[in-house]
This record gives structure tokens, C-alpha cells and sequence, in this order.
């Protein structure tokens, strides 16, 4: 019998690794948090001392869907990290702590970065 691998459960260790290393996320400094879907991809902002989500952007939305229609997923990644970022300066927070999920840092995680650099956060 052949038995198939569960890669989601070896993601969510690489999650648990990676959260021991990068500190929790603060009011000054909270987290900018990935989850990857097959199909779409999510980020929020959250500050671990309270436990609340500050803000949020996915390709699920209905504004950045219709942005995404006709883009790749690696493109709409990055329209995601320029809205999260976006959203995230008209709360005042500038700078952020990544955590990128226990996905590897390349393509779509990447990129999600890359806009939300190029929108103004710093992390």
C-alpha cells in the first residue's frame, strides 16, 4: 500500500520552528502572518499581546479578486502584501515582524513580501 505523504503536517512543524525563532508580534511591532492556500493567499496583521487581528487582506476579498481576475498567483500575491501594507499604514504601523507559515520563502510567500515592502512596510 502506498502512503501519501502529508505535507500540511510537515508544514505546521516548520510553522512551530519558525515562531520559536521570530519574536511575538507587539503594538509597535506586530505580525504580518501568510497562510497559502491551493488557490488563494491570505495576510494579516497581528499583535500576539492582545491577540487580535489588526488588519487583514486575501485574494478572496471582492475588491482585490476582481484586481486578480486575469493575474497569476505569484502577481496576485503581490497585490495582497501592497494591500495589506496599504491598510496597514493607515493604522500608523510601519514596521512588522514576517511570518511566513512554515512555507518556504520563494514564489507567492515571496512575493507577498516584496509588495508589502514596496507599499512602505518594514520588516
Amino acid at each position: 500500500m502506498i502512503v501519501k505523504k502529508d505535507k500540511n503536517a510537515d508544514r505546521i512543524i516548520r510553522h512551530e520552528r519558525v515562531r520559536r525563532h521570530i519574536k511575538p508580534g507587539t503594538a509597535e511591532c506586530p505580525r504580518l502572518s501568510v497562510y497559502r492556500s491551493t488557490n488563494h493567499i491570505y495576510a494579516q496583521i497581528i499583535d500576539d499581546s492582545v491577540g487580535n487581528t489588526l488588519c487583514a487582506a486575501s485574494t478572496v476579498e471582492k475588491a482585490i479578486a476582481a484586481e486578480v481576475k486575469d493575474l497569476t498567483k505569484v502577481e496576485a500575491a503581490k497585490v495582497v502584501g501592497k494591500a495589506v501594507a496599504e491598510k496597514a499604514m493607515k493604522l500608523g504601523i510601519t514596521k512588522v515582524v514576517y511570518d511566513r507559515g512554515g512555507y518556504l520563502y520563494t514564489g507567492r510567500v515571496e512575493a507577498l513580501a516584496d509588495g508589502a515592502r514596496e507599499a512602505g512596510l518594514v520588516f
